[in-house]
C-alpha cells in the first residue's frame, strides 16, 4: 500500500467557483481516512482529484512517493468504489470482478485466483454465476468492492458507497468494510456526508466545509475537542447545543451570562476566558450533558418536542429567549410538550467558542491538516 500526500491542492472551475482551497493532508500508509462534510463542501472533488478523474488547478498529489499530477487514472494504481455500483448488467458476478484484470491482460489462472480470494473475503462464493439483477443492493455493493480488491491497488477510494442502501444494510456494510480494512491492511480514503459512518469507520476523519479542512483528527478528538463552531455543530447526533452570552466577573469569579441566566465558568476554562471578558462568546454542550443530577448550571424552558428512541429519549426545550436545546435522557423519564422544565447541565465537558471567529477557546491547537 502507499502514503498519499496532498500539498496546497486547489480546484477552481472555469466559472471561477472555488471547490477546494489550499488543501494540505498526509494520509499514512494503511490508514483509513474519512472525508466528511455537508453537500458541496468539496469532499468528492478532493477524492476525484486523488483518483485523477478531476484535474487539479494547483498543488501536488503524491501516491507512494510519486507525483501523479499528470498520471492518468489507470496508471495511478488506485481502485475506486462509487455510490452507484456501475456493474455490467449482462455479466455475471465473476465476470464483473474479473473484467478489469482481463483488460490488463492478466493471465487467466491469476485472474481466477484473485477473484476466488476476493469472493471468499466478501462472502460471494455462491453468487459468482448470478447477474447483477439477481442480487440485493448489499450484494451488488460487495461485488463492486470485490472488483476493487482484485486489482490489489496501492490505495482504495470510496465515494459514498453506502448511500443507496437501507439503514440496516448500511450498518452491515460498515462492519464489512471495517473488517476488510483490517484484513487487507490497506490505505483507504472514504467520502461520506454521514457523520455516523465517519465516526465509526475512520482511523482519522477530516471535516470539510466550503472546500477547506476544518479539522483533521481521530474521531473522539473531533467529538470531544472540536476546533470551531462548524465542527462542533456538524459532528454529533443530536448536534451540540449552543448558548450565546458574555463572560463577566461576578463575586470575584468568571461567569458566563446569557439571556436565560448565568453559568459559573469551569476552573479549567477560566484562564483562557479571561481574555474574552466583556466579549460575546458561545457556550457549547452535548445533549448527553443535560438532564443529570440537579445542582449548578441549568437550562429552563418549555418542552417542545419529545422523541422516544427506545433506549433513550431526545427532548427539545425552548428557552425564554427562543434558544432551542436538545437533551438526551434515559428512556424511563417522561416529558410532556408544553410543560416547563429545568434541566441541569454538566459543565465538566462544556466548551467555549469565540462568537466572532468561531474558533474554540482554550485547549490545544486543533490539527487542521498535515
Amino acid at each position: 500500500m502507499a502514503e498519499v500526500v496532498l500539498e496546497n491542492i486547489c480546484k477552481r472551475y472555469e466559472n471561477g467557483a472555488l471547490a477546494v482551497d489550499r488543501f494540505n493532508l498526509v494520509i499514512a500508509n494503511s490508514e483509513f481516512l474519512v472525508l466528511v462534510g455537508p453537500s458541496g463542501c468539496g469532499k468528492s472533488t478532493t477524492l476525484r482529484m486523488i483518483a485523477g478523474l478531476e484535474e487539479i488547478s494547483s498543488g501536488t498529489i503524491s501516491i507512494g512517493g510519486r507525483c501523479v499530477n499528470t498520471v492518468p487514472p489507470k496508471d495511478r494504481d488506485i481502485a475506486m468504489v462509487f455510490q452507484n455500483y456501475a456493474l455490467y448488467p449482462h455479466m455475471t458476478v465473476y465476470d464483473n470482478m474479473a473484467f478489469g484484470l482481463k483488460l490488463r491482460r492478466v493471465p487467466a489462472r491469476e485472474i481466477a485466483e484473485r477473484v476466488r480470494e476476493a469472493a471468499a473475503i466478501l462472502g460471494l462464493g455462491e453468487l459468482m454465476q448470478r447477474l447483477p439483477k439477481q442480487l440485493s443492493g448489499g450484494q451488488r455493493q460487495r461485488v463492486a468492492v470485490g472488483r476493487a480488491i482484485v486489482r490489489k491497488p496501492k490505495v482504495f477510494l470510496f465515494d459514498e458507497p453506502l448511500s443507496n442502501l437501507d439503514a440496516k444494510m448500511r450498518v452491515e456494510m460498515r462492519s464489512e468494510i471495517n473488517r476488510l480494512h483490517r484484513k487487507l491492511d490497506a490505505t483507504m480514503v472514504y467520502v461520506t456526508h454521514d457523520q455516523v459512518e465517519a465516526m465509526t469507520m475512520g482511523d482519522r476523519i477530516v471535516v470539510m466545509d466550503r472546500g477547506t479542512i476544518q479539522q483533521a483528527a481521530r474521531p473522539l478528538e473531533v467529538y470531544q475537542r472540536p476546533a470551531n463552531l462548524f465542527v462542533a455543530g456538524f459532528i454529533g447526533t443530536p448536534p451540540m447545543n449552543f448558548l450565546t452570552g458574555r463572560v463577566v466577573r461576578q463575586g470575584g469569579v468568571s461567569v458566563f451570562r446569557h439571556a436565560a441566566g448565568a453559568v459559573p465558568v469551569p476552573e479549567r476554562s477560566s484562564l483562557a476566558l479571561a481574555l474574552f471578558e466583556g466579549r460575546e462568546v458561545r457556550l457549547g454542550f452535548r445533549p448527553e450533558a443535560m438532564g443529570g443530577a440537579p445542582g449548578g448550571a441549568a437550562v429552563r424552558g418549555t418542552v417542545d418536542v419529545v422523541e422516544p428512541m427506545g433506549s433513550e429519549t431526545y427532548v427539545q426545550v425552548v428557552a425564554a429567549d427562543g434558544t432551542r436545546v436538545t437533551a438526551r435522557v434515559g428512556a424511563e423519564r417522561e416529558f410532556a410538550p408544553g410543560t416547563t422544565v429545568e434541566l441541569p447541565v454538566d459543565m465538566a465537558n462544556a466548551l467555549f467558542f469565540d462568537a466572532a471567529s468561531g474558533c474554540a477557546i482554550g485547549g490545544e491547537p486543533a490539527e487542521r491538516g498535515i
